[in-house]
């Protein structure tokens, strides 16, 4: 039966499987729980969480670490779910990563793309929803190119909803699996100072970067092309820094953003090549930077544009570990909304 939202049907769960250490995969013990972190009904934005339920997300992160780098290794955390990847834009690293962090948890994972789908055949956005949910799927996580999308599926369904992009808005998972690289290479991320390069017009990472860095305390400058800079670029309490080198030497990270070309309708900078000079990172400015620091991207890189293959291959780089850690944090992400013990109480199927 499909399960839409029911007053009349309220129904006692039983409680939820332990997940597994990360020490010991077949053990049921779960990670410590939070004490302050209130539960998770959907991850929509950065915006719908405090600082507890963003450090309670890092933490269980950690524990599941191990089992996200474990080579054909899965645990029995979420065995008889399933995990909807509701994709209707494209992506690739995304949605391998939701697929892979599902089954290192052992959930049933269905992929869904718009290509070639009922979508692409007329069928509307809520009678795709209707139509997953009489499947009787657990969870969907969901990639659109409209702003607002996944919202608006956590209208019509009653399983959660984890947003892995949509339109220029947010993109919560990838600031929340920056922030656990971060972290792991810095420690407590209070006070430190992170600066955010290239295209913030077009970038919904850029919006869940600046509103997770600023719930953890962290300092966020932001250096652009002026016709990259959102016109509500006052609001998102940032230092707007019109000097890259003057600024590179404070930095504990440097945090280079894709220039959006397949967003791009008009010319936003004069060429390829004044854009590296200017916003670019290469060998001279890595130089600048104190020694602990280190480069992000959220990938896919565009070499010799925001970055240059000596900054990328690197040993301040970190890219590649961002797409490692973020199975981990996918991982405690899909445990929080689906398997974490929660309070006693009833619950609307």
């Amino acid at each position: 039966m499909p399960r839409h939202r029911d007053p009349s049907a309220v129904v006692a769960q039983p409680a939820p499987a332990a997940p597994p250490s990360p020490a010991t995969p077949d053990a049921s013990d779960a990670p410590a729980p939070s004490t302050t972190a209130a539960p998770l009904p959907h991850l929509l934005g950065i915006d719908d969480l405090d600082e507890a339920q963003v450090l309670h997300i890092l933490d269980t992160a950690d524990q599941l670490l191990p089992i996200a780098t474990r080579e054909r290794n899965t645990v029995p955390t979420l065995r008889g779910k399933v995990v909807c990847n509701l994709f209707l834009e494209d992506s690739t690293r995304t949605r391998i990563s939701f697929d892979l962090a599902a089954k290192r948890l052992s959930a049933e994972v269905l992929n869904f793309s718009a290509k070639g789908s009922s979508v692409s055949k007329g069928e509307s956005f809520k009678d795709t929803a209707l139509t997953l949910d009489a499947m009787g799927v657990d969870c969907v996580v969901v990639r659109s190119g409209s702003s607002g999308a996944p919202r608006q599926l956590a209208r019509y369904l009653d399983v959660p909803i984890l947003n892995a992009g949509d339109g220029w808005h947010q993109h919560p998972t990838q600031a929340l699996l920056d922030l656990f690289t971060m972290r792991r290479h810095l420690g407590d991320l209070h006070g430190r100072h992170v600066v955010i390069i290239g295209d913030l017009l077009h970038s919904r990472v850029a919006r869940s970067e600046v509103q997770a860095l600023t719930l953890v305390g962290a300092k966020v400058s932001v250096v652009a092309p002026p016709t990259l800079l959102p016109p509500e670029i006052e609001r998102w309490g940032v230092e707007v820094v019109p000097d890259l080198d003057a600024v590179l030497p404070e930095v504990d990270v440097v945090y280079l953003l894709r220039v959006q070309r397949e967003r791009m309708h008009r010319a936003f900078f004069p060429s390829t090549r004044e854009y590296q000079r200017l916003w670019g990172m290469d060998g001279r400015r890595l130089g600048l930077l104190k020694p602990d620091a280190i480069v992000m991207h959220p990938g896919p890189m565009n070499r010799g544009v925001e970055i240059t293959g000596e900054v990328a291959d690197s040993d301040r780089a970190v890219i590649t570990e961002q797409v490692t850690n973020g199975i981990a944090v996918r991982m405690a992400c899909l445990y929080l909304l689906l398997a974490a013990p929660a309070p006693d109480e009833e619950l609307h199927r």
